[in-house]
């Protein structure tokens, strides 16, 4: 009976060591400073892996996100909570995924950044409705470098 409580006993510690978490070593996690809120995404978008904005196939696509610190200051007072405050003149370098850069904005003091393109700078000569066009929103801030991923769709 000594013996067999032994053996589970020394099973249950194997178990626990092996059901900790192990960092994956390929992946440097790394928190992003800011929050790149993309307009015109649909609600909850600033969660979501890759938010979609549609444009209509004629005229300029208005490339816009906002760029927010999030002061985390208050998080455990539910009458404050968390605050959302604009970060202005951050750098933000917008390229297609296929490295093909399409400008350069600085966000203004409502850490707003934009940018105006044809379907034909994005590499749509003649745009159809569905098509998808990626693109990336990469900058640096307090020292650390970041980069949004987002979609821009055809309607």
């Amino acid at each position: 009976m000594k013996k067999s409580l032994t053996y589970i006993a020394v099973a249950f510690l194997a178990l626990t060591f092996a059901a900790c978490k192990v960092e994956d070593p390929f992946v440097d996690r790394v928190v992003a400073p800011v929050l790149v809120d993309i307009v015109g995404a649909a609600f909850g978008a600033p969660l979501a892996t890759e938010p979609t904005v549609s444009y209509p196939t004629t005229g300029k696509v208005t490339l816009t996100a906002r760029l927010l610190e999030l002061d985390k200051t208050n998080i455990l007072d539910n009458t404050k909570g968390i605050d959302s405050i604009p970060v202005p003149n951050i750098p933000i370098r917008i390229t297609l995924r296929t490295g093909a850069v399409l400008g350069e904005v600085t966000s203004n003091a409502q850490g707003v950044v934009s940018l105006e393109k044809s379907w034909e700078e994005l590499g749509l000569a003649t745009p159809r409705a569905g098509a998808v066009i990626r693109i990336s929103w990469s900058g640096n801030y307090k020292g650390i470098a970041f980069t949004r991923l987002s979609q821009i769709q055809a309607r």
